[in-house]
């Protein structure tokens, strides 16, 4: 995928943690390691609330579309075929319409969506205001794109910043993660959202 022969860069590891090494030529692990790293600069280190609604939306989708499967293995265990044909017709249907409904919601309502975060005001008299990541890297591609979307809590005005980088520029040549390369992106990217709501 890539070869950082450019630059090493000098990984800068807090005592207590241990640094994240990865295959580098893995683009599903450099994409969650990047992903972690995002949301541990709006979670840890900012302080912010995780929310849970969107997984939940999926498990609740799952969990459904699993009862209707449970409930036609029970019901054909106790009323064998072809007595229980009409039950799990209708369970298996609604299993795959489901599945139709969750990959909607994972399509158009998820959309790369791996963190909801919560900032609270600290008079607990405004509405939170909603910070939502997303990110992309394709499979054999270098390029991890990091989306950020803020919608004021107040106003409900939603405004949104994204960049593009090569993910060498994150990783030593060991695939080691350079957290203290990645931090600022993060930070600043928040920063220029934040400002633009106390310019208007």
């Amino acid at each position: 995928m890539w070869i950082n022969t450019t630059e090493n860069c000098v990984c800068k590891v807090v005592m207590d943690e241990k640094p994240v090494k990865i295959d580098k030529w893995d683009s599903g692990a450099l994409k969650n390691a990047l992903d972690d790293g995002a949301k541990k600069v709006l979670i840890d280190i900012l302080g912010y609330k995780e929310s849970h609604a969107l997984m939940d939306g999926r498990l609740l989708i799952c969990t459904i579309a699993i009862g209707f499967a449970m409930f036609a293995l029970i019901w054909d265990y106790f009323h064998p075929f072809p007595l229980s044909r009409n039950v799990l017709m209708l369970c298996v249907i609604s299993y795959f319409i489901l599945m139709g409904v969750l990959t909607f919601y994972l399509s158009y309502v998820e959309r790369g969506i791996f963190l909801v975060a919560l900032e609270q005001d600290r008079a607990m008299m405004e509405p939170d205001n909603t910070w939502k990541l997303s990110s992309t890297l394709r499979k054999y591609d270098d390029v991890y794109s990091l989306t950020i979307s803020y919608t004021d809590g107040k106003t409900k005005q939603e405004r949104s910043a994204s960049t593009s980088k090569c993910v060498a520029s994150y990783f030593d040549e060991n695939g080691v993660f350079c957290f203290d390369l990645f931090q600022p992106i993060v930070e600043a990217m928040r920063q220029d959202l934040a400002l633009d709501k106390k310019i208007q």
